[in-house]
């Protein structure tokens, strides 16, 4: 566990440093931060496994931050800590890329709990996306290098881009939810805005190519208000 590295913005200092202290405990390499300007630093210099943000912060808040991290590094697990505890605080914090959402006052075990599963996850899809050249769903294979989509029968159809890129983004997030601004600047890189609709096009025509039933999908779902999920 000691590669695992984590970057803690927090600007109540002993809260800081109570994290801080229990995170060593189990291994953990921790970077502070205690305002969204120094966090955004930070990420641009290293690269961290979690990161875990408080959302009142100086200087930035910590929504802002996971906006900003999102457009530079898509696929780094984020763990919002915040005394809000809305409904619309969570969706707000899902929007901008959070993958989870605890409360204070909280508990230091759940937090370790919660802090070792998003790290796996980190490590597991680092290590996936390595290796993600090819990629089967039902009876048809996807080839991220040619854009080939090929079924067990040999048929082959050529896939798009952005197709393929959104394809690989869904698969190496397999039952996460993706935002909408995780696939804007993943697949679009910022250059175009494409609607909801634009992107719903997209699922819906991974329905037609891979669902059994696509009124019923297995595969791709739509999130209504936050994003999009593969299950497999």
């Amino acid at each position: 566990m000691s590669q695992s590295r984590i970057l803690l913005v927090e600007d109540e200092e002993h809260l800081l440093e109570a994290i801080k202290l229990n995170l060593e405990l189990e291994g953990y390499h921790v970077t502070t931060a205690m305002d969204g300007k120094k966090a955004l630093r930070l990420i641009k210099e290293e690269r961290f496994n979690l990161v875990l943000l408080d959302v009142m912060l100086p200087e930035i808040d910590g929504f802002q931050v996971a906006e900003t991290i999102r457009l530079q590094n898509y696929d780094v697990p984020i763990l919002f800590l915040t005394a809000k505890n809305t409904s619309e605080d969570r969706v707000m914090g899902l929007k901008k890329g959070a993958d989870d959402y605890l409360t204070k006052p909280f508990n230091l075990e759940e937090l370790i709990l919660r802090v070792g599963i998003l790290v796996k996850r980190s490590l597991r899809n680092t290590e996936e996306g390595k290796s993600l050249n090819t990629y089967k769903i039902g009876d048809k294979e996807i080839n991220f290098t040619s854009f080939e989509l090929t079924t067990d029968d040999g048929i082959t159809t050529m896939l798009t881009k952005k197709e393929v890129m959104l394809l690989k983004l869904l698969i190496e997030r397999k039952g996460e939810v993706v935002s909408r601004e995780q696939i804007l600047e993943t697949v679009w890189n910022y250059d175009v805005f494409p609607s909801t609709r634009t992107i719903d096009n997209f699922i819906l025509s991974f329905r037609k190519y891979f669902e059994p039933n696509p009124k019923e999908p297995r595969y791709f779902h739509s999130i209504r208000g936050v994003g999009y999920k593969f299950t497999d």
